[in-house]
């Protein structure tokens, strides 16, 4: 599922809340990101049609995860940015920060746990 920035960051607000009332998450995003009334609904609209969210008698209700968004996200980035190579992304982003210990180690297992046939 393709989501802009913008609905991202709509998509976090609903996340938090969980299943906000339309008119709770218009003041939220207007005093959070300086959104209209307006803006908050035609960008729930745009959700809705995309199967995001579920808009039903004012309750805003996710019908996708952080985890799955973020999850087709990352792999845009890596097609996208990176010719669809995980250790040319994995090289650029360790260069500009550095793993402590026990980040590596978790990296290792999940490497080992998600690698097809060795390691198993």
């Amino acid at each position: 599922m393709n989501i802009s920035n913008g609905e991202m960051k709509l998509m976090e607000l609903i996340w938090e809340r969980e299943q906000p009332r339309s008119g709770e998450l218009a003041a939220l995003a207007y005093e959070r990101l300086g959104w209209k009334k307006s803006t908050v609904y035609t960008v729930l609209k745009k959700l809705a049609l995309k199967g995001a969210i579920r808009s039903e008698n004012s309750v805003i209700t996710p019908l996708v995860s952080k985890a799955e968004v973020w999850q087709t996200r990352s792999g845009e980035v890596i097609s996208n940015g990176y010719s669809g190579s995980l250790p040319m992304f994995l090289t650029a982003f360790l260069k500009r920060e550095k793993l402590t210990r026990e980040e590596a180690e978790e990296l290792k297992r999940l490497i080992d746990e998600y690698t097809d046939g060795e390691g198993k």
